[in-house]
């Protein structure tokens, strides 16, 4: 049986500003805004808000006072990006103002021209994006561009559902709460991190955890602790196992209770453990298998108290709407006859939910878990910084069978391009450490990098 992931229902908040150039038909903006309106309606995970007929003239977008009710309806609404779209030429002036104003991701495009019957009916979006866009661009605000179409095609509604992905990102990234529990393993210099520049780039906190307490916390609760019961059911329901004896099961279920309580008293999106030798040597369990369940209920949990592995599992979750959790990884061998893949795998942290179908989840005495990975497309990710400059390598690779395996979580993994990727990570000074993810994020992660002022190296 293999234990269920724990869906975070996530909505974003965009803004829509239908951008209209007085003396141009306002009928025809009208009816764009109209068909803009609805397509965005039928997107999953998006609330959309925008000025009505009674805020402004025909709801749309024309000049300074229509900026300011447009800015006052977004702030009021605490709208996650922008969505600007020029109805006909559009005004620059307006359109630019409740960018700078509301500060947040911006998507901008143009519509598609009717085919023309007098040369006074027309849009012109295609000059006057141009004076949006560059307005944008000279300001500094960062966007994206879904070209000249319309609302209906498909293109643009892809477009429109990478740029929620990208937005969610940037909300949940930035002002993020991390938990470094216990410090970094002595020879692992690769773990480092620079927590002035991450508190002054992307006003993230983090939140030190001692070991000692952590481990205090888990000793102190009673064996027949409702919660600590709970987790020992849920995780007997999902464990077939040999090697596991009840008193280390026990063991992990107060671990697992534990660290849940830390983050939730510390208010945590994700947690970067110093996994050993700590736990073994002083607690006598590994903290693998729970973090992977950990994971699972949407709290990210990177291995080797490394911060930045910690913030890429983050990245992917929320690129994912908290629709999937990532597997923190590492590059960890070559296929002995195959150029293009590598293993992907780490000691036994992967969250269970993805084990593949006809895996038994096993679990050491020890605490590892040990099984594979499902198939399937994935998104690898790596965060980098160096000398306050932040870089994310951002590839797509494919879960494969192979016969050869060890021990632990996770999988032989298809790279066609691997030794490009390879030498893109040895040549930037990237770790070891990654994280991966089922499914293609990789223009979401691109677009995401771009906001939040990280170099994407995408191969």
């Amino acid at each position: 049986m293999v234990a269920h992931l724990t869906l975070v229902v996530m909505k974003v908040k965009l803004g829509f500003v239908p951008s209209h150039r007085a003396g141009f038909n306002e009928e025809i903006s009208a009816q764009m805004r109209g068909r803009v309106i609805r397509a965005l309606s039928k997107i999953r995970n998006l609330e959309v808000y925008f000025p009505s007929e009674k805020d402004t003239r025909l709801g749309l977008v024309r000049n300074d006072e229509d900026a300011e009710k447009t800015i006052s309806i977004f702030k009021r609404m605490n709208v996650d990006g922008l969505i600007i779209g020029a109805m006909n030429f559009g005004d620059e002036v307006s359109a630019v103002k409740v960018a700078a104003s509301i500060n947040k991701p911006v998507l901008l495009f143009a519509v598609k021209e009717e085919p023309l019957k007098t040369q006074w009916v027309r849009r012109d979006s295609f000059c006057g994006t141009l004076s949006i866009s560059s307005g944008l661009y000279r300001r500094g605000i960062r966007f994206m561009f879904a070209g000249v179409v319309l609302p209906e095609e498909q293109s643009f509604l892809r477009t429109v559902e990478t740029f929620i992905r990208a937005c969610n990102v940037v909300r949940g990234f930035r002002e993020a709460r991390i938990g470094l529990v216990g410090p970094r393993p002595e020879r692992f210099e690769t773990c480092s991190f620079n927590e002035r520049i991450l508190a002054g780039k992307f006003n993230l906190t983090l939140i030190p955890v001692s070991q000692a307490i952590l481990f205090h916390m888990a000793n102190s609760l009673k064996d027949d602790d409702s919660k600590v019961v709970e987790i020992m059911r849920d995780m007997k329901d999902s464990i077939r196992s040999t090697e596991l004896e009840e008193r280390d099961l026990l063991k992990m279920a107060k671990l697992e209770r534990a660290l849940r309580l830390i983050a939730a008293e510390k208010k945590l999106s994700a947690m970067a453990i110093h996994c050993w030798p700590a736990s073994s040597l002083v607690y006598g369990v590994m903290p693998c298998f729970v973090m992977g369940r950990i994971v699972d209920s949407g709290i990210m949990c990177s291995c080797e108290g490394d911060v930045y592995g910690a913030l890429t599992m983050l990245f992917q979750y929320l690129l994912s709407m908290g629709e999937r959790p990532p597997h923190f990884i590492d590059w960890t061998i070559k296929h002995p006859k195959r150029d293009d893949a590598f293993l992907a795998w780490h000691c036994g942290n992967a969250p269970p939910s993805l084990a593949c179908e006809e895996c038994e989840i096993k679990v050491s005495s020890g605490g590892l878990g040990n099984f594979r990975i499902k198939r399937g497309d994935v998104t690898i990710c790596s965060l980098s910084e160096h000398n306050g400059e932040f870089k994310m390598l951002i590839t797509r690779g494919r879960v494969i069978d192979d016969d050869y395996w060890i021990s632990g979580t996770g999988a032989w993994v298809e790279v066609p391009n691997l030794d490009e990727v390879y030498r893109c990570l040895v040549e930037n000074g990237f770790v070891h450490h990654a994280s991966m993810i089922h499914g293609d994020y990789f223009d979401a992660a691109v677009n995401a990098c771009k906001f939040l002022g990280i170099t994407p190296m995408a191969i």
